[in-house]
């Protein structure tokens, strides 16, 4: 037996004019789950789940950038490329490859996963959870495709799962929560980032002012806003973690906490629960708290601490003595 699942590509096919085109996908049921990249001998294939994407190529791409954007309501939410990020990095608990675009000569196949752009890292921090951005509810989606001058667009179109019973305002409130716990986890991760650096360059201060006696105060209260980062940043993530089971030893902080919610909102029944509402109101209001915080390193210790700097006259580039 043969089944197609979509013909799309083949109906497009009689349009023998060689140029960059973007077929438009059937409308893809909202249904997780599908098969993995690499089959299972012996077990049969299923489709992928999320929008099957088929667009032509006149030619075979290598360093030229192909690029295929998910839009919604003209806004951004995920992106696409074929070439392989140069820089990417991982560890445990750590964030997964980006996909990449097949850019081959003729049609090309990509599957969209139904999810929003991933969340940023915070490097060699495991994170109990995932980094994954939000699967998108039903709606009509934008598809584009950019070949350097050219610009190919179509609509794609996500269907609720029929077998669920869920209406358009659960589904709506759904998206609503998803977005605040993304949100919140990406300002979280960010803010995180900015202070790892800020500790960083004081680090390397200390080191290369240790033997400068006129620095000294400048070091102590170096040493202060140091520890200052450290309180603060150890509420919000929790950098001892290596595997999912140092939970045992290591409790989860705030961004895990958040994971570990948006974990029971991410899901195809689209009803948000009374508790799960309540539960990030408590969650948002401990990053309320953490957040004023970091203003207040930033307003006040940052500030002191480069008006002394700057007071001391200290060059731009320092040789560290011998």
């Amino acid at each position: 037996f043969w089944i197609l699942d979509d013909v799309g590509a083949i109906q497009n096919s009689f349009n023998t004019v060689e140029k960059l085109k973007i077929v438009q996908p059937k409308p893809s049921y909202r249904i997780f789950g599908g098969s993995q990249d690499k089959p299972v001998p012996g077990l049969g294939h299923n489709p992928k789940s999320g929008v099957t994407v088929d667009y032509y190529l006149p030619k075979k791409l290598d360093s030229t950038e192909l690029k295929l954007e998910v839009l919604k309501d003209g806004i951004l939410i995920r992106s696409y490329t074929n070439q392989k990020a140069k820089d990417f990095k991982s560890w445990p608990g750590g964030p997964s490859k980006p996909a990449v675009l097949p850019s081959k000569k003729g049609y090309n196949r990509f599957t969209w996963d139904f999810r929003t752009a991933q969340l940023p890292s915070i490097e060699k921090v495991f994170v109990f959870g995932n980094s994954e951005g939000h699967r998108v509810g039903p709606g009509d989606y934008t598809l584009r495709i950019t070949l350097e001058d050219e610009v190919v667009e179509t609509t794609a179109t996500v269907l609720a799962n029929p077998s669920i019973v869920g209406t358009t305002s659960d589904y709506k409130e759904q998206q609503m929560v998803l977005q605040t716990i993304d949100a919140t986890v990406k300002e979280i991760h960010k803010a995180v980032n900015q202070m790892r650096s800020a500790k960083s360059q004081l680090a390397n201060y200390q080191k290369l002012l240790e033997n400068k006696e006129e620095a000294k105060t400048l070091l102590e209260k170096g040493k202060d806003l140091k520890k200052r980062i450290t309180t603060w940043e150890e509420n919000l993530i929790q950098p001892k973690q290596k595997t999912f089971q140092d939970v045992i030893n290591f409790n989860n902080q705030l961004n895990a906490d958040l994971l570990h919610l948006k974990g029971f909102v991410d899901v195809a029944e689209p009803k948000v629960t009374q508790g799960a509402k309540e539960r990030l109101k408590d969650l948002l209001a401990d990053w309320k708290v953490y957040k004023n915080e970091k203003n207040n390193i930033v307003g006040e210790e940052m500030e002191a601490y480069n008006a002394m700097f700057k007071s001391l006259d200290l060059p731009a580039l320092l040789l560290k003595e011998d």
